[in-house]
Protein backbone atom coordinates (compact mmCIF):
# COMPACT_ATOMS: atom_id res chain seq x y z
CA UNK A 1 0.00 0.00 0.00
CA UNK A 2 0.78 3.74 -0.55
CA UNK A 3 1.41 6.29 1.92
CA UNK A 4 2.00 9.89 2.15
CA UNK A 5 4.72 11.15 4.07
CA UNK A 6 4.14 15.27 4.68
CA UNK A 7 7.30 16.71 6.09
CA UNK A 8 6.90 19.91 8.18
CA UNK A 9 9.60 22.13 8.69
CA UNK A 10 10.00 25.29 11.28
CA UNK A 11 11.07 28.40 8.90
CA UNK A 12 14.92 28.92 10.04
CA UNK A 13 15.15 25.91 11.34
CA UNK A 14 17.99 24.15 8.60
CA UNK A 15 19.20 28.16 8.34
CA UNK A 16 19.96 28.27 12.31
CA UNK A 17 22.26 25.23 11.96
CA UNK A 18 26.09 25.63 11.90
CA UNK A 19 27.31 23.96 8.09
CA UNK A 20 28.73 21.37 10.09
CA UNK A 21 24.98 20.19 11.59
CA UNK A 22 23.26 20.48 8.25
CA UNK A 23 25.90 18.53 6.44
CA UNK A 24 25.46 15.62 9.16
CA UNK A 25 21.63 15.78 8.94
CA UNK A 26 21.68 15.50 5.02
CA UNK A 27 24.14 12.82 5.04
CA UNK A 28 22.16 10.68 7.20
CA UNK A 29 18.73 11.34 5.81
CA UNK A 30 20.25 10.82 2.49
CA UNK A 31 21.95 7.37 3.60
CA UNK A 32 18.45 6.39 4.87
CA UNK A 33 16.37 7.83 1.84
CA UNK A 34 19.59 5.68 0.03
CA UNK A 35 18.27 2.48 2.00
CA UNK A 36 14.54 2.87 1.48
CA UNK A 37 14.74 3.09 -2.22
CA UNK A 38 17.10 0.52 -2.20
CA UNK A 39 14.59 -1.72 -0.42
CA UNK A 40 12.09 -0.70 -2.82
CA UNK A 41 10.03 1.14 -0.24
CA UNK A 42 10.61 5.18 -1.82
CA UNK A 43 7.66 5.40 -4.71
CA UNK A 44 8.87 9.13 -5.13
CA UNK A 45 10.85 11.84 -3.11
CA UNK A 46 10.26 15.37 -3.47
CA UNK A 47 11.88 18.35 -1.27
CA UNK A 48 9.68 21.93 -1.74
CA UNK A 49 11.68 25.25 -1.94
CA UNK A 50 10.48 28.09 0.61
CA UNK A 51 6.99 28.91 2.05
CA UNK A 52 7.64 32.27 0.31
CA UNK A 53 7.97 30.64 -3.48
CA UNK A 54 4.27 29.56 -3.05
CA UNK A 55 1.25 30.08 -4.71
CA UNK A 56 -2.22 29.14 -3.63
CA UNK A 57 -4.95 28.85 -6.11
CA UNK A 58 -8.94 29.02 -4.97
CA UNK A 59 -11.97 29.20 -6.86
CA UNK A 60 -13.49 32.55 -5.55
CA UNK A 61 -16.68 34.30 -7.04
CA UNK A 62 -16.91 32.04 -10.24
CA UNK A 63 -13.39 32.23 -11.52
CA UNK A 64 -9.73 31.15 -10.10
CA UNK A 65 -7.71 33.71 -7.16
CA UNK A 66 -4.33 33.23 -6.97
CA UNK A 67 -2.82 34.20 -3.35
CA UNK A 68 1.16 34.46 -2.62
CA UNK A 69 2.35 31.95 -0.13
CA UNK A 70 1.31 28.96 1.40
CA UNK A 71 -3.04 28.50 2.28
CA UNK A 72 -2.45 28.41 6.09
CA UNK A 73 -0.49 30.42 8.46
CA UNK A 74 1.25 27.81 10.69
CA UNK A 75 4.22 27.69 12.28
CA UNK A 76 5.88 24.37 10.76
CA UNK A 77 5.45 24.94 6.84
CA UNK A 78 5.51 21.59 4.62
CA UNK A 79 9.04 21.25 3.23
CA UNK A 80 8.82 18.20 1.39
CA UNK A 81 7.06 14.81 0.53
CA UNK A 82 8.18 11.28 0.56
CA UNK A 83 5.37 8.31 -1.38
CA UNK A 84 6.18 5.20 0.57
CA UNK A 85 5.36 1.57 0.01
CA UNK A 86 4.39 -0.66 3.15
CA UNK A 87 2.89 -3.31 4.09
CA UNK A 88 0.36 -1.40 6.00
CA UNK A 89 -0.02 1.91 8.31
CA UNK A 90 2.35 0.18 11.28
CA UNK A 91 4.73 -0.95 8.48
CA UNK A 92 4.73 2.96 7.24
CA UNK A 93 5.10 4.53 10.72
CA UNK A 94 7.86 1.85 11.48
CA UNK A 95 10.03 3.41 8.19
CA UNK A 96 9.33 7.02 8.78
CA UNK A 97 10.34 6.79 12.77
CA UNK A 98 14.00 5.86 11.85
CA UNK A 99 14.17 9.06 9.78
CA UNK A 100 16.98 10.67 10.87
CA UNK A 101 15.56 14.44 10.64
CA UNK A 102 13.69 14.02 13.86
CA UNK A 103 16.86 13.64 15.89
CA UNK A 104 17.72 17.21 14.24
CA UNK A 105 13.81 18.74 15.17
CA UNK A 106 13.13 19.02 12.11
CA UNK A 107 9.32 18.85 12.51
CA UNK A 108 6.58 16.56 12.45
CA UNK A 109 5.66 14.06 9.42
CA UNK A 110 2.12 13.12 8.77
CA UNK A 111 1.35 9.83 7.04
CA UNK A 112 -1.76 9.36 5.47
CA UNK A 113 -2.48 6.19 2.86
CA UNK A 114 -3.40 7.16 -0.94
CA UNK A 115 -6.69 6.42 -1.56
CA UNK A 116 -7.27 4.04 -4.59
CA UNK A 117 -9.68 6.13 -7.13
CA UNK A 118 -9.82 3.15 -9.78
CA UNK A 119 -13.09 2.32 -9.14
CA UNK A 120 -14.64 5.51 -8.90
CA UNK A 121 -12.51 6.58 -12.37
CA UNK A 122 -13.85 3.28 -13.63
CA UNK A 123 -17.69 4.12 -13.33
CA UNK A 124 -16.89 7.47 -14.76
CA UNK A 125 -15.05 6.36 -17.76
CA UNK A 126 -18.56 4.07 -18.47
CA UNK A 127 -21.22 6.79 -17.71
CA UNK A 128 -18.93 9.31 -20.11
CA UNK A 129 -18.81 6.61 -22.57
CA UNK A 130 -22.58 6.15 -22.05
CA UNK A 131 -23.24 10.00 -22.15
CA UNK A 132 -20.99 10.00 -25.22
CA UNK A 133 -23.06 6.93 -27.21
CA UNK A 134 -25.73 9.19 -27.26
Amino acid sequence: MKYICLGYLEPGKIEGMTEDERNAMFDECFEYNGYLRANGHIVAEVALQPPETALTLDWKNGKIATTDGPYAETKEQLGGLHILEARDLNHAIQLVSQLPGFKYGLGPIEIRPVADLSEIIRESEQRRRKNTAR
